[in-house]
């Protein structure tokens, strides 16, 4: 099992104004990079929020692409994606997946949507590496992950991302933007995650870095 995490944020690393504004903060080498990645992996994950706020598709498009699709996962407990989401009105089309934490709603179901219910933690989230083994369960072993903040936080600080895919693109939006990486509970620079650069590469005006975990 792999974990990718996939960032594209400014050079202060916020992926969004305050005002949730992040269409387009990298240039078109940087998204067409990212289908590609895309086309490698089994799934791609995000929240629940991302879903709602941006109503993606997350499917690989790319001009001339006929090769798979990967399944779509959204970790949204509650069940809160309606039938006029794209995930939704393409699930028969492209595997989608929800974790959840209830019963499977059947309106998501007859739309072709495949529910996977978790037991939660007290805060209301299934334990992470529990998802993962879940999704390995289904033959979903290589994962990419790509948002949102809190998402990212929560996989980075249960010590599940195996490398990071960065684009970073030459702007600025200060403390008011929104992070990419959520809360870590970081008390010391001993317990912070750390990686190891691979490679750096410049797509048109934004620069792709790739991180392994150490």
């Amino acid at each position: 099992m792999s974990v990718t995490l996939k960032l594209a944020t400014s050079l202060d690393g916020r992926i969004a104004t305050a005002t949730g504004e992040s269409r387009w903060i990298t240039g078109k080498a940087a998204r067409e990079q990212v289908h590609r990645l895309r086309a490698t992996h089994h799934a791609v994950v995000i929240g629940i929020e991302t879903a709602l706020a941006d109503d993606p598709e997350l499917t690989v498009r790319l001009d001339g692409y006929a090769g798979r699709q990967p399944a779509r996962v959204v970790l949204d407990t509650r069940q809160r994606l309606t039938l006029d989401h794209r995930l939704v009105t393409g699930a028969r089309e492209v595997p989608t997946w929800l974790i959840s934490a209830g019963e499977p709603d059947k309106r998501l179901l007859d739309a072709g949507v495949r529910v996977l219910t978790l037991a939660v933690t007290p805060a209301g989230h299934p334990p992470l590496a529990q998802v993962v083994t879940a999704l390995a369960g289904q033959g979903l072993t290589d994962l990419f992950v790509e948002g949102g903040g809190q998402v990212a936080g929560s996989f980075l600080r249960a010590g599940l991302v195996d490398a990071i895919e960065w684009f970073r693109a030459p702007m600025l939006l200060g403390d008011e933007g929104r992070p990419a990486i959520g809360n870590l509970a970081v008390a010391a620079l001993a317990e912070a995650p750390h990686f190891r650069r691979v490679e750096v590469s410049a797509l048109g005006d934004d620069l792709w870095e790739r991180y392994a975990r150490i």
